[in-house]
């Protein structure tokens, strides 16, 4: 009896260890928080608006000058030639045009800007990210204001192993995803 008890308790911490031995640590951090509080992000944020507040005033300045031609377009239209109304309406929606042109570039090159800012930070944060998961052997990190995966061992992808199961050719060209630097998977080729 006392035989198959110590074979039943060996089975019990051989099977348990096991279990241990091949858990996977998983992490989260909410990496918006993270990258909020670098001194980066908050020189970064200020650079924006400041280049906000140009193209602001940029827009106004442009407005301005509109309304002034617009008015004084309003005051002298009855006593002006059609030659010259024309003239003006046509300057006028030119101007207006440009306005809009100018407002719609404003608006893509603010968040380009913004992105092209933003970047370095995030990267930085990304990178520390990874050191820690590293060193704390954690075999994913999970980002919780996003979801995301933005941490997860190489070695963990078992891409060839369910290539094997569905019984595709060794020939075939995979997709396998990636983890960019936004984070999201997405599916490139090998």
């Amino acid at each position: 009896m006392k035989k198959i008890a110590k074979i039943v308790l060996v089975s019990v911490v051989v099977v348990t260890g096991s279990f241990v031995a091949s858990a996977q640590k998983i992490a989260h951090i909410n990496l918006d928080s993270l990258i909020s509080i670098m001194p980066e992000s908050k020189t970064a944020q200020q650079a924006v608006q400041d280049y906000a507040k140009q193209l602001e005033e940029q827009v106004t300045m442009m407005q301005t000058e509109l309304k002034t031609k617009y008015d004084d377009y309003q005051a002298k239209m009855k006593d002006m030639p059609e030659v010259v109304r024309a003239s003006k309406e046509k300057e006028l929606n030119d101007l207006n045009q440009r306005l809009q042109d100018f407002q719609q570039q404003a608006q893509t090159d603010y968040q380009k800007k913004s992105a092209d800012l933003s970047k370095p930070v995030y990267e930085k944060a990304k990178k520390a990210v990874d050191a820690v998961a590293k060193e704390n052997s954690f075999k994913y990190v999970l980002d919780t204001s996003t979801g995301l995966v933005i941490y997860n061992e190489p070695a963990d992808d078992i891409i060839g192993l369910v290539i094997k199961k569905l019984g595709i050719s060794p020939g075939a060209t995979p997709v396998v995803p990636t983890t960019p630097k936004g984070g999201a998977s997405q599916p490139t080729k090998k």
